[in-house]
């Protein structure tokens, strides 16, 4: 377990702030229950089932993330886009591991500072909709919300909102978050063995080759340092992981919101790292509202509609007291609009000198549809928009701390290009997302491959 903070001295708590003060705002996003004494029945269960995370892994993280906004550390965020509860298996959460472990490695190699690894699993069981119902055939039933609200198939009874499913994703992310800890406790992300790590992809990628020589680099550096000191370098067995997902579903977030002995304030213990989404951002809306009185580490996604004035408005509502480590903004723009929408942001922010974490969401700004009926991203895009945001940062005067990914560790077919050149054929042989692409184990590799390649050359040109 990470070790407790002890330097985050109390602030002023909001005085008109409660852990349901949420409930007098609009509220976007949220399912219509059709039974509301069940619906607080299973809320009631929920406040009284034990926390999935520790106030103090809680504040660990946002040292960390403090340091990150100072360029000491560099944040790795990632994970489904959905979580599905059929997919909480062994394999899938161990692969998923994996692949964060192995860019974690390259990222750690390649730009000399410690990465905050944070898993975007363990609880994103519910999604944003652009619509509240969708009509098949001259049906009109609610819309798929993911499977904490409900389930995908197209029928009256599986697309009713289901309180119940919330206490059902809480064990799953109990599940996933017990099995995450006993990997990394027992040795699993142990530098000395990075074998371990291995996916199958490893023996003909054309990616395998790099990645070898900078597991045999790290290998050879372990035992060098141990030579020399006669003894194993401690802290090479486990790494600190934490998890995070869209605070979408305000009551379930709500209900996992609590004060703790020897710590002030309330913390929401379903997560460690929760964000708020571009489309329940809105500065008077419910979901604003509940996050400025909560003490996580908190994030906000910021897409190219979003204006400088709205954005330091934000701020002064979600970290008054320019606390370091509290706030993140995870800008994604696209690729072709990333070089007019974020320089005004980053020039507002800095100008106005606030504290913040900057990080870089290539994928949600790139999705496009197919021919043959497929949601899609494109690898080059992907690619472009993160090697852009470096540049924009560089020229701004501000750094860019960190990458958030929507990513899997199976061997999925769902964006194109990327070493093996996936195209739109390719697609429907291994497509398995119930909402949107994710890259696979190997272009997240290559991902991180490309942020270590960019800064190396900004720093040869600086």
């Amino acid at each position: 377990m990470p070790t407790r903070d002890r330097n985050l001295q109390p602030v002023n708590l909001p005085a008109d702030w409660s852990v349901d003060s949420w409930r007098a705002r609009p509220a976007a996003q949220l399912p219509t229950y059709p039974d509301p004494v069940e619906l607080e029945a299973v809320l009631g269960e929920l406040k009284s089932l034990p926390p999935l995370v520790t106030s103090w892994e809680i504040l660990a993280l946002r040292q960390q993330l403090a340091e990150a906004q100072e360029g000491k550390r560099f944040l790795l965020q990632g994970g489904d886009c959905a979580e599905t509860f059929d997919a909480c298996s062994s394999e899938v959460v161990s692969n998923r591991l994996k692949v964060l472990l192995q860019m974690s490695l390259v990222l750690v190699h390649g730009l000399r500072k410690p990465v905050v690894r944070v898993g975007r699993f363990a609880g994103q069981y519910a999604k944003p909709r652009s619509a509240d119902t969708e009509t098949i055939g001259g049906l009109t039933l609610p819309s798929y919300r993911g499977d904490m609200v409900n389930a995908p198939a197209f029928d009256a009874d599986a697309r009713r909102p289901d309180p119940r499913r919330m206490v059902k994703a809480h064990a799953r992310s109990a599940m996933t978050m017990n099995f995450v800890r006993a990997l990394i406790d027992g040795g699993f992300a142990d530098l000395h063995h990075p074998e371990y790590w291995d996916l199958n992809w490893v023996g003909h990628s054309p990616l395998a080759d790099e990645y070898r020589e900078m597991v045999e680099s790290i290998g050879d550096a372990v035992r060098f340092m141990e030579t020399l000191s006669g003894s194993e370098v401690h802290n090479l067995n486990r790494v600190d992981f934490y998890t995070s997902h869209e605070a979408l579903l305000l009551p379930y977030e709500a209900a996992l919101t609590r004060q703790v002995p020897r710590h002030w304030g309330w913390f929401n213990l379903g997560t460690h790292f929760p964000w708020i989404g571009m489309r329940t951002a809105a500065i008077d809306g419910a979901h604003v509202e509940y996050f400025r009185g909560i003490r996580n580490p908190i994030a906000l996604k910021v897409g190219p509609s979003v204006s400088a004035d709205q954005l330091l408005r934000t701020i002064d509502l979600l970290n008054p007291d320019d606390e370091p480590g509290r706030l993140t903004f995870i800008h994604r723009m696209g690729a072709a609009a990333i070089a007019e929408r974020l320089p005004p942001l980053l020039e507002a922010v800095r100008r106005d000198g606030r504290r913040v974490l900057w990080v870089c969401d290539p994928m949600h700004g790139n999705t496009e549809g197919t021919a043959n009926g497929y949601k899609t991203r494109r690898f080059s895009n992907i690619g472009s928009e993160l090697e852009q945001a470096f540049d924009l940062h560089a020229a701004a005067g501000t750094r860019l701390g960190g990458v958030h990914l929507e990513l899997t560790g199976e061997d999925v077919t769902e964006c194109m290009g990327g070493a093996r050149d996936l195209t739109e054929t390719d697609l429907e042989r291994a497509y398995r997302s119930t909402v949107d692409p994710r890259l696979n184990y190997e272009q997240s590799l290559e991902v991180a491959m490309l942020i270590v390649r960019k800064q190396a050359t900004l720093a040869s040109c600086g």
